[in-house]
């Protein structure tokens, strides 16, 4: 496989079956976008290779069942004008405290311009792995795995819902509503691949959530998710009437474009767990604090 190069690690694509010739007949095929030229370019430079690290020519036989490893290249990415906090490190994890609009991993048109490729870079761990995720829209607090042999420890916290996560919000204040309140729901694809929304059926999202302060019309909340599911936070708020104030894709879709005067109003304050490897509890804290209006 091919190396970590300036804190990206390559791209990997699966060979279906198919009638496809070679592979680069596939790879042109699989990626539209992506000028045969751009391929071949690639392949002389040797920055095709299979799983076995053999590298792929223009005339190579298409093999299904493999993979095939690139580097995937983006034209140059306009810098985005924020720093993540390493909040701690040691040798099993590092708790970085990220900036709204920095996306956490490479995806679409962010590469370079993520936690995770900087942080690799900054701290020359190629191994790097988020163990859980959050929106480039949100603020706050997220865990990378340094060591392959321990990873499945924590990452296996979140599976089995054994750390607790508290965010903050500024949102809408509604005196009908009367909390701390729980929402049950249930959430699913809204038809769009940016959102989700409620639907019928038996609850899979769950959120307890507090009203910690009041001024002029607006909220700050504190929310609990007690499940994991995409955009879960925000979907709850808006189905309440109090959407989260700067939020570009509840209760309306907006075209997207990074306003970093407006930044979403939501941040992932603090993380607790019990620690898989001493049993000790551990507990961390976003340094940012959202105001209110």
């Amino acid at each position: 496989m091919l190396p970590t190069r300036d804190g990206v690690g390559p791209s990997c694509v699966g060979l279906t079956e198919g009638p496809w010739p070679t592979i680069t007949e596939f790879l042109v095929q699989r990626f539209p976008a992506i000028p045969r030229q751009t391929w071949l370019q690639r392949m002389a430079d040797g920055e095709v290779v299979d799983e076995f690290g053999v590298r792929v020519s223009e005339a190579r036989p298409f093999q299904s069942h493999i993979r095939v490893y690139y580097y995937r290249a983006l034209e140059a990415e306009e810098p985005i004008p924020f720093e993540a906090v390493i909040l701690h490190q040691d040798e099993h994890l590092v708790v970085v405290d990220k900036p709204h609009f920095l996306p956490v991993t490479p995806s679409g048109k962010y590469l370079q311009e993520t936690v995770l490729v900087r942080l690799k870079r900054k701290l020359g761990l190629n191994g790097l792995i988020p163990i859980h995720r959050i929106d480039r829209d949100t603020a706050g607090l997220v865990l990378f795995s340094t060591q392959p042999a321990t990873r499945d420890a924590y990452q296996s916290l979140f599976r089995k819902r054994q750390v607790h996560k508290t965010y903050q919000a500024i949102a809408p204040w509604r005196s009908d509503l009367d909390f701390p309140l729980t929402q049950e729901s249930r959430i699913a694809e809204a038809g769009h691949f940016m959102l989700q929304h409620e639907t019928p059926g038996a609850p899979n999202a769950v959120t307890r959530i507090s009203l910690l302060e009041t001024r002029g019309g607006w909220g700050r909340y504190q929310l609990e998710p007690v499940t994991g599911k995409r955009h879960q936070l925000r979907v709850h708020m808006a189905a309440l009437g109090v959407p989260i104030r700067g939020d570009g894709l509840y209760p309306v879709l907006t075209p997207e474009g990074a306003d970093y005067n407006h930044p979403l109003q939501l941040l992932a304050q603090s993380i607790e767990f019990e620690d898989p490897l001493t049993g000790l509890p551990q507990r961390f804290d976003s340094q940012r604090q959202l105001v209110l209006p």
